[in-house]
């Protein structure tokens, strides 16, 4: 499932990043999001979603959450 499908407050892993861009995967790798690595979405909003990833918390719009493909 993609990372808007997921529910707040609940930790997920992430799977894959299902994106052909590579500029866009270079972005998620230097925020820590990459495959294996836990993520927890903190809320969601129209625009998109913040998460949380290792010590951090991020805005994302929902065209990247789509790409984020997690695991429970």
């Amino acid at each position: 499932m993609t990372l808007l499908s997921a529910q707040e407050g609940r930790e997920y892993i992430i799977e894959s990043l299902n994106t052909e861009d590579e500029e866009l995967e270079s972005f998620l790798f230097s925020l820590g999001c990459y495959e294996g690595e836990p993520i927890t979405v903190v809320t969601f909003r129209k625009s998109g979603c913040t998460v949380s990833i290792k010590d951090g918390r991020y805005n994302i719009d929902n065209q990247l959450a789509e790409a984020i493909i997690v695991k429970e």
